[in-house]
């Protein structure tokens, strides 16, 4: 059986090794295209793949790093969920919608894998990407993908490195006895001293079509990519979700604009600072509440040089009476719109010598989402609609007037600081060399 199994295998790689020199020596372009899985039926976790993590959906992260990467001819999401379907869009993706025979739970990642390389026929390398890997950065998938288009690898998998003691449960005659796997007991290694072992961390497999035609996703001539333990992170259940964000506040990606150039900060006044209501006494004097958590974040910007101007449209209007009184609880101007806030916002931005990118925004309906998908940084409350939320770049977790503004200011000085520390490093760097 071993060496019926060993010729299989070695049939396999002569097949795609010949296919391989086929395609190179007719030096034709290859499409490369990225592919995430995504089906709407997770045990786990309910639409796993949409829920929110750190303020962006789950599939969110992996789909900014394949986009911004620009290593792909196509980037798609293979899904049977309308919403899914609709997220995916909203962060760039083309959507491949899966037969019912690879949706269930008794599907394989191969045959839905499969399944789309027959309907795609231009297609020539596929980046099998995990929707559940929110860590992955552009650099990662540039560098494996090379190990293909330069240096001549079938299949490039990405690994983390562990440096983990393995025990082994041996079962025999009902009696349980315990073996170690992958250590001598009696001399047990340092780790200074101990490579560790690869293990596979499950962010993307690279594999030709001919490789995903016989049947695999590693074979032929492969070799693994090495990620730091950093930005090894998956998500399978509920417990995992608390430790993910942390980690990918700290080591996700966010972009390529630089957050640290953000200078203005536009936020709505109704929907986002109030919960959008407004109270009218007997006497006819309006009051809305605003939340002491949300004038503490916007103060904590204006110390850190970010100008913060509070905006009302002419849908939604605030008295001149009202919007003093905001003046001088929050220390912010507060601005009329109209109808067309796109182009009054552009219009103040070139008043002050600004470019999108150093322009955050944070609104929270229909009207607001041009200016969403443009600020270098944007963001709505919780409760926001679903047209609002797939154009911003961020979604808080607290609703409108409950703190809102409070955590969206906290995400940008988050991302500053973040930004100050890796041009630091930088810095440290270049003058070491």
């Amino acid at each position: 059986m071993a060496a019926a199994k060993k010729r299989t295998r070695s049939s396999i790689e002569d097949v795609i090794d010949r296919k391989a020199k086929v395609f190179k020596d007719s030096g034709e372009k290859r499409h490369i295209a990225a592919l995430i899985l995504a089906r709407g039926g997770s045990k786990g976790i309910p639409l796993k793949n949409i829920k929110m993590l750190a303020g962006v959906p789950l599939i969110g992260w992996v789909l900014r790093a394949a986009v911004d990467s620009k290593q792909f001819d196509s980037v798609w999401v293979s899904t049977d969920h309308d919403d899914i379907e609709k997220v995916a869009k909203a962060w760039g993706a083309q959507v491949h919608r899966r037969s019912p025979e690879v949706s269930k739970d008794s599907s394989s990642s191969l045959d839905t894998i499969q399944e789309f390389v027959r309907l795609n026929p231009e297609v020539d390398v596929i980046c099998h990407i995990q929707a559940t890997s929110p860590c992955l950065h552009p650099f990662h998938l540039k560098e494996a993908l090379e190990m293909i288009t330069k240096q001549g690898f079938t299949s490039v998998f990405s690994v983390v490195r562990r440096h983990h003691f393995r025990w082994q449960e041996v079962k025999k005659g009902g009696r349980v006895a315990t073996q170690p796997l992958n250590l001598d007991p009696s001399n047990r290694p340092r780790r200074q001293d101990w490579d560790g072992e690869l293990c596979e961390n499950g962010s993307f497999y690279f594999s030709t079509r001919a490789l995903i035609e016989e049947g695999v996703l590693q074979g032929g001539k492969w070799a693994y990519y090495e990620m730091l333990p950093e930005y090894s992170v998956d998500i399978d259940v509920d417990i995992d979700w608390p430790v993910a964000e942390q980690r990918v506040l700290r080591f996700g990606y966010f972009g390529l604009d630089k957050p640290e150039v953000v200078r203005l900060l536009l936020c709505k006044v109704s929907g986002c600072l109030t919960d959008g209501r407004v109270l009218i006494s007997v006497s006819g004097e309006e009051m809305v509440s605003v939340n002491t958590r949300d004038t503490m974040g916007i103060r904590m910007l204006q110390r850190e040089g970010v100008e913060v101007i509070l905006i009302s449209s002419g849908e939604d209007p605030v008295t001149k009476a009202l919007a003093d009184k905001l003046s001088q609880r929050t220390g912010c101007e507060v601005k009329q719109l109209g109808k067309d806030i796109q182009c009054e916002v552009k219009a103040m931005m070139d008043d002050k010598d600004l470019d999108w990118k150093e322009v955050a925004y944070m609104g929270n309906d229909a009207p607001d989402v041009d200016c969403l998908n443009l600020a270098g940084l944007s963001a709505v409350p919780r409760d926001a609609p679903v047209v609002a939320i797939n154009a911003a770049k961020y979604s808080c977790h607290s609703a409108a007037g409950l703190g809102a503004v409070r955590e969206f200011s906290e995400h940008i000085l988050l991302l500053k600081k973040k930004a100050k520390s890796q041009m630091e490093q930088d810095r440290i760097h270049r003058n070491t060399f």
